[in-house]
């Protein structure tokens, strides 16, 4: 009897070239589909939820996977699979789900942060953007709020990508100083590629003084990815959360 299992994973993103299998780099899903196969000894195909750029991490990505046999011991299964795999990847729980239930497509929502210094903190190298001039946070809040007024993110999306459309809803976006770090955290149904960072690198202009709010409102009804500002680094986003309706979790 074929079962569909969900595994959520964290991993740091610095040595890969992204979540996604691809030719020309070394991949997190292309790690997980090797390390499952051999454990499982059958071929595996691992769909994620989603896909992050090179040099991203997860704090919480979720992959789903079809297996014959029953995992009966989840805490063994995850013991095991962790001694195999790279010291920068971990799978830290995994659930059956009902066999028609999907890791991309039945998301509710998604959840990402993104963590900003000011001062060189070797702890933090490849965890956090550095920057070196200080931003108006107030002004970049304001802004912030005006994502929720639109649906259409075109502005921020990845050029030449295969999307069939720019609409996300979002449920919320700001900046909150956590310690000496400052964070954005922003939620929606769906993210376009590239997104997170296209936004945080244009409110960046904003909060430098080089774009107003009504700009950066002009800038997202444009629909044009060049009026936005540049993509901000990768090393300081964050995967940390995605969730799935109950009921793909109710086996009978």
């Amino acid at each position: 009897m074929r079962r569909r299992y969900f595994i959520y994973i964290s991993y740091k993103g610095t040595a890969y070239h992204g979540w996604q299998c691809q030719p020309n780099g070394i991949s997190v899903q292309e790690v997980l589909i090797k390390t499952l196969s051999a454990i499982l000894r059958t071929d595996i195909n691992l769909v994620g939820a989603g896909r992050t750029d090179a040099g991203v991490h997860a704090k919480c990505m979720v992959a789903h996977f079809d297996y014959e046999n029953e995992i009966s011991d989840f805490s063994r299964f995850l013991l095991h699979l962790n001694s195999f795999l790279p010291p920068d990847i971990a799978v830290y729980k995994i659930v059956e789900v009902r066999p028609t239930a999907h890791a991309r497509f039945d998301a509710v929502f998604r959840r990402y942060e993104y963590h900003v210094v000011f001062h060189k903190d070797v702890f933090k190298r490849e965890l956090a953007t550095r920057l070196f001039a200080e931003l108006d946070f107030e002004t970049m809040n304001k802004a912030s709020e005006m994502l929720r007024n639109y649906q259409d993110f075109g502005s921020f999306c990845k050029l030449h990508t295969d999307v069939k459309t720019n609409i996300c809803h979002i449920h919320f976006a700001h900046w909150n100083q956590v310690e000496d770090e400052w964070v954005f955290t922003i939620q929606a149904d769906r993210f376009l590629r590239n997104m997170v960072r296209a936004i945080v690198g244009t409110l960046f202009e904003v909060g430098r003084g080089k774009m107003t709010i009504e700009e950066f409102c002009s800038v997202i009804e444009a629909g044009n990815r060049s009026k936005a500002g540049m993509s901000a680094p990768a090393e300081g986003l964050f995967l940390v959360d995605i969730q799935y309706p109950e009921e793909i979790f109710k086996l009978s």
